[in-house]
């Protein structure tokens, strides 16, 4: 489930009329997870050196101008290719994959770019309520080497990323690309976003770096969160 700033309008005016109704969460805080320009940055300030894992942010930046000059920003911001385009207000699974600076002129503003880290196609969904944790595996895209750097162009769209049908609980994977984040890492970040965004009841999409066992990237966050 993913709420749209029309939801949030109406939980504050449900909230106002009916006091005696308990409010799990703040629909301030609840706002904060709706723009993806200001999600993950309380994960980006966190240090977790030493808690069985590193944990990071891929490098992204915020796009609100004219479609032609964005290759000259994202030059500007250091970023590279391929790069992950999102819509600014986190409403649906759907993204969009840029491989060349030619295809980056076809994206349509506001959205955020976002690195794109190869991560063996698999992601993990931590789902978060309270001090329970679960976490399931989810289809995500492929790894992206040079070859295909070289040999496509343009923008690839990808309606449903991570969506519950793409459950790769059941599938034969490789087991380095299986391997669940550590479970004291999880809980360490678990509470430290629980503290930082003042929310109870959310989830983050997390990948580990492919190649490696212990470098980690939140690259998304929801609220109230369907399995």
């Amino acid at each position: 489930m993913n709420f749209s700033l029309r939801d949030m309008f109406n939980i504050f005016e449900y909230r106002d009329t009916h006091p005696e109704v308990t409010v799990l969460d703040p629909p301030g805080a609840i706002e904060h997870l709706l723009n993806r320009q200001s999600m993950l940055q309380e994960v980006s300030k966190l240090d977790l050196a030493d808690c069985h894992g590193k944990v990071g942010v891929p490098k992204q930046l915020f796009v609100n101008t004219d479609p032609l000059s964005i290759p000259a920003a994202v030059m500007r911001a250091g970023l590279s290719l391929p790069l992950v385009a999102k819509p600014l207000v986190a409403k649906s699974h759907e993204l969009s994959l840029a491989y060349d600076s030619a295809s980056l002129t076809k994206l349509e503003p506001p959205l955020v770019l976002q690195e794109f880290v190869n991560h063996g196609g698999v992601l993990f969904k931590v789902y978060i309520v309270g001090d329970a944790i679960r976490v399931v595996r989810r289809f995500s895209l492929p790894n992206v080497d040079e070859g295909d750097l070289s040999n496509n162009a343009g923008v690839f769209r990808f309606p449903r990323v991570s969506c519950a049908a793409a459950t790769a609980e059941d599938a034969d994977l490789d087991p380095h690309v299986a391997e669940l984040p550590p479970r004291p890492l999880l809980e360490i970040l678990a509470r430290e976003l629980r503290r930082r965004l003042g929310l109870r009841l959310f989830n983050i999409d997390m990948i580990r770096e492919h190649g490696t066992r212990d470098r980690f990237y939140v690259i998304d966050m929801n609220y109230f969160p369907g399995m």
